[in-house]
């Protein structure tokens, strides 16, 4: 979601002496020359970009070659990656442009209403891309009975499409409803409406309505995965001293005894330990996921909800590294997603093998 960056203000200015070589339009319309750090500053963004739409790209590229990824949950993470590289594409080299412009936008009311509905659309889908994810990992785990794969498929459907939906209300609100103003073509300026109404809308719709969400699910996950822990019994071996070798299988008790020599190896058998495991790392990877997004995105919409509603003056600069911080959470989400998913290491890798 754009508001007007400051990443600029680390740069210093001057009066204008003529046309200079790496020289750019400063805050009041003058010429003011990059400072090393600035441009150390815009290289990184500009990196971190390119790699968000790369990565990204990878992941659906990897989607749509392997037919086992055509599924749930798989459906999922690739609408997340959609979201994801339209960020990466649409949204943050126009903003590194309305950066380098001193904040000032000289490219027309249309392109600035096109850029901001982009820029609310795409962010405000990857939030409750990461929503939808959250939900199906809780669905799988504690009602892994009732939540059949023609239920899951079916659910995870209904999701991408309000997801979708919703994103694409809130964004175009302000145009289909006349909901405040984007651009302002005396001051040169395009950002989100300030309409506080609007303003309360957005910022509950896109980030603290998904963001209560995902902490109940997390708890509730977390809760469920401890239970089903501490009420697993522990493997064990036991010492005996037969001298054949005997593979029999208990009576009463879910679990094989192999008698090898002069020890009993003793594992259960009812299939809890491996459900256990994958409940346990999925658990682990959907904290993961919440966490990184809660770091990058509530800075921002905390400012975000506070700064309309008071008088309140954040300096420009932590303006700046709050929305940037949360641009960054499309990078992540699919860093973690593929981290936790031995599937997608392997088809990376069979995909870069066989271009080569």
């Amino acid at each position: 979601m754009e508001r007007p960056l400051n990443l600029s203000c680390l740069a210093d200015t001057a009066p204008d002496s003529g046309n200079r070589s790496g020289s750019f339009a400063g805050p009041e319309g003058g010429q003011g020359h990059l400072s090393v750090f600035s441009v150390l500053v815009l290289t990184l963004l500009a990196m971190l970009v390119v790699a968000t739409f790369l990565w990204n790209g990878l992941v659906l590229a990897t989607i749509l070659r392997v037919r086992s990824f055509h599924r749930v949950p798989h459906n999922l993470v690739a609408s997340m990656a959609i979201s994801d590289v339209m960020v990466a594409a649409l949204v943050m080299p126009l903003s590194l442009v309305h950066e380098l412009s001193g904040r000032r936008w000289r490219l027309g009311r249309s392109l600035c209403q096109v850029w901001i509905s982009f820029d609310v659309l795409c962010c405000t889908a990857s939030i409750w891309n990461v929503t939808a994810i959250a939900l199906d990992r809780y669905w799988s785990i504690t009602r892994h009975l009732e939540y059949t794969l023609r239920t899951r498929r079916r659910i995870s459907n209904i999701m991408i499409a309000l997801t979708w939906a919703l994103s694409a209300f809130i964004s175009l609100a302000p145009l289909l409803f006349g909901w405040g103003e984007t651009y302002s073509e005396d001051s040169e300026e395009c950002q989100v409406s300030r309409e506080p109404s609007y303003t309360i809308f957005s910022t509950f719709g896109a980030f603290y309505l998904p963001l209560c969400v995902v902490l109940f699910v997390y708890w509730k996950i977390y809760k469920a995965a401890k239970f089903r822990i501490g009420s697993h019994k522990s493997n064990s071996i036991t010492p005996i001293t037969p001298e054949a070798l005997e593979v029999k299988e208990a009576a009463q008790q879910p679990q094989m005894v192999f008698t090898v020599r002069h020890a009993t190896v003793t594992f259960q058998t009812d299939g809890d330990t491996w459900r256990e495991q994958k409940e346990k790392k999925a658990a682990l990877m959907v904290g993961i996921l919440i966490g990184v997004f809660v770091l990058c995105w509530i800075p921002f919409f905390i400012t975000e909800l506070i700064n309309p509603l008071c008088s309140c003056d954040i300096p420009p600069v932590w303006k700046s590294i709050f929305l940037w911080l949360g641009y960054s959470n499309s990078f992540f989400n699919p860093l973690i997603y593929t981290a936790f998913n031995k599937n997608y290491n392997n088809a990376f890798r069979n995909l870069f093998f066989r271009q080569q």
